[in-house]
């Protein structure tokens, strides 16, 4: 009788407990793809944090770090230094938690509130833990047990735009302006998303939920890598590791420039590398551009499908048609993306390619 009084007691209190912490809201029911911030709390190596939070692939941790691909699994990463992680996200009840992963094996003399605030430097609480595994006895945790690690992300679109959702955790000093600011949101996003209705109670190490903008590109919706969300100043490698894309940012657009990834990279599931070039473009191929009759023209990337195929479409600079002048490549005029936003893009695209340096 005392014993079920006592699970009784220890719900309730783990309920009250689960009204504070910290979540991200997410209406739909979806999952996706987010990051979140892990300030080490003692020097680790990039192949340890890539163990903790169970990544697959390193790559995918240098990429949201904008790091080089060459960078050694055994990279040195000093104490308090932040590196993004990305991880699945799956959205259900009002909230998003990570999907499955990370999963911790508690190690002798580990306890729940020691692994939420010191193993994963306070991303999410130990009551959290205790909700999504089913803990009845939070004091009673076994050698060798496995725990699922809920991390706070979202899905949501914000103000009716897709966006990667990155935890940020908030640094001493920092300001919900400040943090607006660096990321190219408002103030009033933060607050909102947060549920803060005082910028003034920001606190250090909170997570913060913040939308990050990712690129405009021209990838078709039958691709089976679309959506690609791929936020700036970080990049992907898609298409079965065939392709490499960044985000780079001109006057508050984001541009995707996808290219041929380095021949370092293993290829997976295909046993190379498909064609990547632009139909009715002579030998233009994925990346490269071309300039005649006072046209530019660039191949872009569209999407790959299971069959050993990458799509690609030729863009073109909007005032060619305007001027009268036909597109370089004889079918050019033929491949298109769909979209109201087509002339925009075609504008900021060839800003972009100014930009990269590619024209």
């Amino acid at each position: 009788m005392k014993s079920d009084l006592l699970v009784i007691i220890v719900s309730l209190l783990l309920t009250i407990t689960l009204t504070t912490a910290q979540t991200f809201k997410c209406s739909t029911t979806a999952t996706c793809q987010s990051l979140i911030d892990y300030v080490s709390p003692n020097a680790t190596t990039l192949s340890e944090i890539k163990t903790l939070f169970g990544v697959k692939n390193l790559r995918s941790i240098l990429g949201a770090n904008n790091l080089p691909l060459s960078t050694s699994q055994n990279h040195p990463v000093p104490a308090k230094n932040t590196i993004k992680i990305p991880f699945p996200c799956k959205c259900s009840n009002g909230s998003g938690i990570s999907n499955s992963v990370p999963v911790y094996t508690v190690k002798l003399g580990d306890g729940l509130d020691h692994i939420a605030r010191d193993i994963f430097a306070g991303l999410l609480k130990y009551e959290q833990i205790v909700s999504v595994n089913n803990i009845t006895n939070p004091n009673l945790i076994q050698v060798g047990q496995k725990l699922w690690i809920p991390l706070p992300c979202s899905c949501d679109p914000v103000n009716g735009t897709e966006v990667v959702h990155y935890g940020h955790v908030v640094a001493k000093g920092s300001t919900v302006e400040g943090i607006a600011l660096e990321f190219g949101t408002s103030a009033e996003t933060l607050l909102s998303l947060n549920g803060l209705a005082d910028a003034n109670k920001l606190q250090a190490g909170d997570v913060l939920d913040v939308p990050m903008s990712v690129c405009t590109s021209t990838i078709n919706n039958t691709s089976a890598d679309y959506p690609l969300l791929v936020p700036k100043d970080t990049y992907t490698l898609t298409a079965n590791n065939c392709v490499q894309c960044k985000c780079g940012i001109l006057n508050n657009s984001t541009l995707l420039q996808c290219v041929p990834s380095l021949n370092e990279v293993k290829v997976t599931k295909w046993s190379q590398c498909p064609s990547m070039q632009c139909k009715g473009a002579g030998a233009l191929t994925l990346g490269n551009t071309s300039y005649s009759a006072g046209c530019n023209a660039v191949c872009s990337y569209a999407g790959y499908t299971t069959n050993e195929t990458i799509l690609t479409t030729l863009v073109t600079d909007p005032t060619c048609a305007a001027n009268g002048v036909p597109p370089p490549g004889s079918h050019a005029n033929k491949i298109g993306m769909r979209g109201s936003n087509w002339s925009w893009f075609l504008a900021s695209l060839h800003l972009g390619l100014l930009f990269f340096g590619l024209v």
